[in-house]
Formats: C-alpha cells, sequence, structure tokens
C-alpha cells in the first residue's frame, strides 16, 4: 500500500509542476466522496516565495519503519480530509453567489507552472477573479467538467481549457470589443491526437493565436514579426522551458522535500494529509525526476539545462528592449514569467538567479503584473469583458 501510495503522490508532484498540463494522481476510491469547495477573489495571488524549512536533510531510511510511517500517516491524512471536506462544504452553504454580470472564476493548483501562466496573465491586465483551489488528490472541485485538466475559467458559464488557449481567447476579447467569449471560442477548435506514449488526448487548433483583425493585429503587433516572434517563445515556454522544472525543483532529496514542502503549504491540503503527500512525494518525485532527466535527454548537471535555456531567452530579448513585446511585456513574456515563478523560494530558483542574466527583467516583469501595467482602462471590470 505505502509503495502504491508513493507512487500516487508522485503524480500529484509531477502535475503540479511539470508539464503536460496538470493532472493529478487519483486516490478518490480510498476517500469518501465528500465535496470540497473554496474560493478567494483576487487581483493577484503570485508573487515571492519563501524558503522553505527542510526537517530532514538526508534520504529517509529504513523500509519497514518508512512503511509503518507512510501507513500511519496514510490514516491520519483520510481522517483529517474526511473532517476538513465537512467542514469546507458546511461552511460554504452560507457563502452568497455573486448577483449579475460576468465574472472569472479560475480553478488552480497554485503551485503549477501553467495555473501560474494564466494568472500572471490576469494579474498584468488588472483582471478582477475568482479562484478556486483544486485538491490535487480528490478533484471534487471539478467534479462537473468532463474535462480533467487545470487550469480551467469560467467565463459565466463558458468554460477555456488549455492555459495557452485560455491566454489567446481572452487577450482577443480585450482586442475585439465586438466578440463574445463564445464566438471567439469557435476560432480553437477541439482536436484529438495520440501523444508519444500512444495516449489519446485533447489539443486546440490555434492556440496560442490571438484573433484579431488587421487594424487590431497593427495595434498589438506594430513590428514586423513580432507576431510569430511571440508565437515561436510562447511554444517553447511550453514544449521545452516548463519540462526543465521538475527535474530541477526535484533535483537532489533535500530539494524534492523543500518543494513539496512548498506544494504542501500553497496547495489544499489537510494537516494530516499534508504530512502524508510531502514526505511520500518528495521521495516519489525525486525517483520520477530521474526518469524526466532521461525522457527530455537533459545533462547530468540539470541546472546547466535550465541556465541555457534562460540565457537563449534573455538573448532573444536582446539588449534594447526591456521585454520581448518591446516597452510591454507580450503574451510570450507573460508565460515565460508564469511559468519561472512557480520556483520562487527553492534552491533551483536562487540558483537561476544567481547564475544567469534574467534577473533584470525578471524583476521587471514582477513590477509590471503586480502594478496591472496590462490595465489598459482603469475603469474596466469584468462585466465588460
Amino acid at each position: 500500500m505505502a509503495a502504491a501510495c508513493a507512487r500516487t503522490l508522485g503524480k500529484v508532484g509531477w502535475h503540479i509542476l511539470e508539464s503536460p498540463p496538470c493532472r493529478a494522481g487519483n486516490i478518490a476510491s480510498l476517500i469518501p466522496r465528500v465535496p470540497l469547495h473554496g474560493s478567494s477573489r483576487a487581483y493577484r495571488t503570485g508573487g515571492a516565495g519563501f524558503r522553505s524549512k527542510l526537517l530532514f536533510s538526508t534520504p529517509l531510511r529504513g523500509g519497514r519503519v518508512l512503511g509503518c510511517a507512510f501507513l500511519f500517516g496514510g490514516g491520519l491524512g483520510l481522517y483529517q480530509t474526511i473532517k476538513l471536506s465537512v467542514q469546507h462544504h458546511l461552511a460554504e452553504e452560507n457563502v452568497k453567489p455573486s448577483v449579475g454580470g460576468l465574472k472569472l472564476t479560475l480553478y488552480q493548483y497554485k503551485t503549477c507552472p501553467f495555473c501560474s501562466k494564466v494568472r500572471a496573465f490576469l494579474d498584468y491586465h488588472g483582471l478582477p477573479y475568482e479562484i478556486v483551489e483544486v485538491n490535487p488528490v480528490m478533484r471534487k472541485e471539478i467534479k462537473w467538467s468532463t474535462y480533467r485538466k487545470v487550469p480551467i475559467v469560467m467565463v459565466n458559464d463558458v468554460q477555456l481549457n488549455d492555459s495557452s488557449l485560455i491566454i489567446s481567447a481572452l487577450k482577443t476579447r480585450l482586442m475585439s470589443k465586438d466578440k463574445t467569449i463564445s464566438e471567439i471560442l469557435r476560432c480553437y477548435p477541439e482536436m484529438k491526437a495520440v501523444n508519444e506514449k500512444g495516449k489519446e488526448v485533447i489539443e486546440f487548433n490555434n492556440k496560442y493565436w490571438v484573433m484579431v483583425n488587421e487594424a487590431e493585429g497593427q495595434t498589438m503587433y506594430p513590428e514586423k514579426d513580432s507576431r510569430k516572434e511571440e508565437i515561436k517563445w510562447r511554444k517553447w515556454a511550453d514544449d521545452w522551458l516548463v519540462h526543465l522544472i521538475s527535474p530541477n525543483v526535484y533535483r537532489t532529496t533535500g530539494e524534492a522535500l523543500a518543494s513539496f514542502d512548498y506544494i504542501v503549504r500553497e496547495g489544499k491540503f489537510g494537516t494530516y494529509e499534508g504530512f502524508f503527500a510531502k514526505y511520500v512525494g518528495a521521495a516519489a518525485m525525486f525517483v520520477i525526476s530521474k526518469r524526466l532527466k532521461s525522457r527530455h535527454n537533459l545533462q547530468d548537471d540539470v541546472r546547466q539545462d535550465l541556465y541555457k535555456a534562460v540565457n537563449e531567452w534573455v538573448v532573444a530579448i536582446g539588449k534594447k528592449r526591456k521585454f520581448m513585446g518591446g516597452d510591454q511585456p507580450n503574451l510570450a513574456d507573460l508565460a515565460v514569467y508564469g511559468i519561472l515563478r512557480v520556483m520562487e523560494g527553492l534552491e533551483a530558483w536562487d540558483d537561476m538567479m544567481e547564475n544567469t542574466k534574467v534577473k533584470s527583467w525578471y524583476r521587471r516583469m514582477e513590477k509590471a503584473t503586480k502594478s496591472h501595467k496590462g490595465q489598459t482602462d482603469p475603469a474596466l471590470n469584468i462585466d465588460e469583458i
């Protein structure tokens, strides 16, 4: 049982800090089906991380003792999960629904890089939104959806899936006031495809394109080839940069433990459920990170791949531009920033800032996002979207 739980929690860590888009492991069959909900209203939920305090700095030892600890922790986690689930469910009965108008609701794992991308976009543009933190084990908060990944954004009753599509569709709406979200969504048809593992997956055609007319496009992309450049680097962020996160944050046993400490603190876990997730998940993800290194053909020292990728990004921006988008960030800037900031407070982030040339750009992005520099109309509210 301990080994099975380790595999399950390994999936939680893998999909919270790695690609493809985040999908949690499923041990819901072990836990009674009690709705677990929660939301908060925010303009910005990203930002500076924290320094994780390690309780242990050496690998866990003693198979029999460890197995007993896993079982004991799992039992306590099960009890606490049921208890907290009931409390959340009862508390939510007193929450009044919003009245009238449109609203944005983001279903997320806070430490997921794809969710962080979406938050970076929303925060930069100053769009208020509701957050529903999804429990990565039970996933009760998205039980209503046939699409079982996060992020999901609801614009009233219209569901947007896939981080890149969400960003493109919302940017299209901000640029094209005469189009509704439903109309825009038709520009991004679903396609069924088979991934490298032979598993059928859903992809979205045109998801890196902002659907604007010629005049709108000239406003958004004033420089020649700037649209092509933005699409290229948005795809690079999804296809390459995000794959470097897990091998770096789970590089050693100490870093794996610190990463899961971060995941548990920032995620939606009960006290004992979190304890169980932290120690079993850290052990599982340390092993899984080695497989990821092999799958993506990374160097033995995975930091070097991270440094190389980040410096490649900085070189692409050049010395004459503040951002890839020029004086203001474009969608590629927001994507790269959103992915990198999930490492804040971890050793990998500190090493990256010290050993690459990304710091100045990163601080500019942080400032632009926190101050909602992309909010073109200060009076804009979500009712107008």
